[in-house]
């Protein structure tokens, strides 16, 4: 009789008390869904925004951006010039059962600098060279020559399981090691995870998130503020106000402009610089981004990066000398065009078309192209042709902290979003990223943010804030990195 009383108390009590009393799942709001769930194969930030949850890393990263152990079950250490050695913890599993040991690291590393992979993320991985199993908890990762930043590397790299890896589904429906379980993917509207009840050191809080993709920034808004979802990315500046709560980080985001130094009217080098010198960048992050935003010292690295050359500052605003140059090189009244996305970065449609202002008030005619995601990508790699825009509006991120990863990707004429075939630059960002004299290596990087500047091969813009709206019963600590590990949230 008392345990029906009991079970009648109960039930009446969740119907008369809000859902939310109970609730244990959260909803999460990112500006462009994922192109995919491997977690190898794209430089997405939608994906990785669900797969940080999903997979784990050898390595792992603290709030402040200090490099601590993941699975390995101990500090890497240096077999010779070009081996590292990682011991795993013993005993791990990815969700399907199948272990997660040597073989599955050594097996993660040979997927991703597979050619027939393809990956958008070899700027990260630049130097792995191949894999061997020593035991069951023993790996040796191999360089193509001296790496000394390969740990870092490995917070980025997620290890898959081997089986299920190479199934067609993988891609769509995920399995990994982490405290959260792919559920499903209702392409479009959301992208599910469950709890994993058997993560080491106990289930995390949340027992489910849901991922929402909303481009337009009100329409996040109006979501969080009627209380359908409780965290969203990107939250405009001028939010910030009208939200439960706001959290602002300095973030490793760098929104810049590629110049085509190969091909068209950005191929003369006082035309990109006069690009530069068009923009007033202070005007950027005091108006546009209301001061939630820093400008860029005329480099692709913040300020506590390996490579910063702090000899090199911001291009001036000065728009008279941007006429002057445009006239010298030929290129007044010139045709440029510029394209960009919607909804991937904060304001990152804005900030494009107010750069196209700036341009066209020194007398440039500009034709902004706006994309979808993945069709932006599609222009943002190279193809194989090699043709490129004039201009193309990308935000680098840069986990690593090193110049390596921004640099082999946007600079070294190799890289996926490269848009010179300078080969001094190659031959600088190649020698460097094996080179294991510190002072010589930041000498090397101090070259290329000189030549890049000098050269004017990017347009150099701000260094944004990580901005995030939350509701008033998530409790959460943003990181420095902006990766949202739902395992450190709760339900309040």
């Amino acid at each position: 009789m008392r345990k029906t009383i009991l079970t009648w108390c109960l039930a009446v009590a969740m119907a008369i008390l809000p859902l939310t009393a109970f609730a244990e799942d959260i909803v999460i709001v990112i500006g462009s869904e994922p192109t995919t769930l491997d977690p190898h194969a794209a430089d997405d930030g939608g994906e990785k925004a669900v797969n940080d949850n999903v997979f784990e890393t050898l390595m792992v990263r603290d709030t402040e951006g200090n490099l601590g152990l993941g699975l390995a079950a101990a500090e890497p250490t240096q077999v010779d010039a070009t081996t590292w050695e990682f011991k795993l913890q013993p005993g791990l599993s990815f969700h399907n059962g199948e272990p997660l040991d040597a073989a599955a690291v050594a097996f993660s590393v040979e997927r991703m600098i597979d050619p027939e992979l393809n990956s958008e993320q070899l700027s990260y991985f630049s130097t792995m060279a191949g894999a061997e199993v020593i035991d069951e908890v023993t790996v040796h990762i191999k360089t193509s020559g001296p790496d000394p930043i390969l740990p870092a590397r490995m917070y980025y790299f997620m290890i898959v399981p081997p089986e299920a890896s190479q199934a067609d589904s993988f891609a769509e429906a995920p399995v990994g090691s982490g405290p959260y379980k792919f559920v499903s993917w209702d392409r479009g509207n959301e992208i599910v995870l469950e709890a994993n009840p058997d993560y080491r050191g106990g289930a995390p809080d949340v027992s489910k998130v849901t991922y929402r993709f909303i481009e337009e920034p009100g329409t996040r808004l109006s979501t969080l503020l009627a209380g359908e979802v409780d965290l969203v990315t990107n939250l405009l500046p001028e939010f910030m106000g009208q939200v439960p709560q706001a959290a602002s980080m300095r973030g490793l985001e760098h929104p810049m402009v590629l110049l085509n130094a190969d091909g068209g009217i950005t191929a003369d080098a006082r035309v990109r610089q006069a690009l530069n010198y068009a923009i007033d960048k202070e005007a950027l992050a005091s108006a546009l981004f209301e001061g939630q935003a820093q400008v860029e010292a005329g480099q692709l690295l913040g300020p506590t990066y390996f490579g910063f050359n702090e000899d090199i500052s911001a291009y001036p605003y000065d728009p008279g000398r941007a006429m002057a140059l445009l006239e010298e090189a030929g290129a007044a009244g010139g045709e440029i065009t510029l394209v960009s996305t919607a909804g991937r970065w904060l304001k990152d449609r804005e900030l494009t078309e107010v750069v196209a202002g700036f341009w066209s008030a020194v007398g440039l005619n500009v034709d902004v192209q706006i994309y979808e995601f993945d069709e932006y990508l599609q222009r943002l790699f190279r193809s194989e042709d090699g043709q490129r825009a004039d201009a193309i509006f990308v935000v680098s991120g840069n986990e690593l902290l090193d110049a390596d990863r921004s640099f082999s990707a946007y600079l070294a004429p190799s890289g996926f979003g490269a848009s010179n075939s300078i080969d001094q630059l190659e031959q600088w960002i190649t020698t460097a990223r094996t080179e294991i004299d510190l002072d010589a290596r930041q000498a090397l990087y101090e070259q290329v943010v000189e030549y890049a500047h000098e050269e004017a091969l990017l347009t150099f813009l701000l260094n944004i804030n990580n901005i995030w709206g939350m509701s008033e019963r998530l409790s959460w600590e943003p990181r420095v990195d902006g990766k949202m590990f739902v395992s450190t949230m709760s339900v309040e």
